[in-house]
Formats: C-alpha cells, structure tokens, sequence
C-alpha cells in the first residue's frame, strides 16, 4: 500500500469517527473537554489527511522527476 493511499485511508477513518463523535455525543458530560469539540478537530484533521493523501496520489514522487 502506497503513503498516499495509507493516507486517504487514515483521513476517511479519522473524518468518519470525527462525524460519529460529533453527531452523537451532544449530551454526555465528561470533565475535562466536551466530546462534539473532539468531534469537529478529527474531522478537521482527518480531512486535511484526507486531502494530504489525495495530493500525495495525483502529483509524481519528487525523485520520479529528477530522474
């Protein structure tokens, strides 16, 4: 598997948990932090993994081009 498509994967996984976090998690209480704020920093991070990944996949390997 190609870093490119390790991450794609990570980033959709890392958005989708992010959205379940988000969408589900508006009434649980913990101490420290609130769970729908965790929610909407994966998704933020695992989108930018996400586009990280697809940029990784549509432009050649730097040395490629060199050569």
């Amino acid at each position: 598997m190609t870093r490119a498509a390790k991450d794609i994967t990570e980033g959709a996984v890392t958005l989708a948990v992010g959205l379940v976090l988000r969408l589900t998690t508006e009434d649980v209480e913990v101490p420290v932090f609130t769970l729908t704020k965790v929610g909407t920093v994966m998704m933020c991070v695992g989108g930018v993994l996400l586009l990280w990944g697809l940029n990784r996949s549509a432009r050649p390997a730097r040395q490629e081009e060199r050569s």
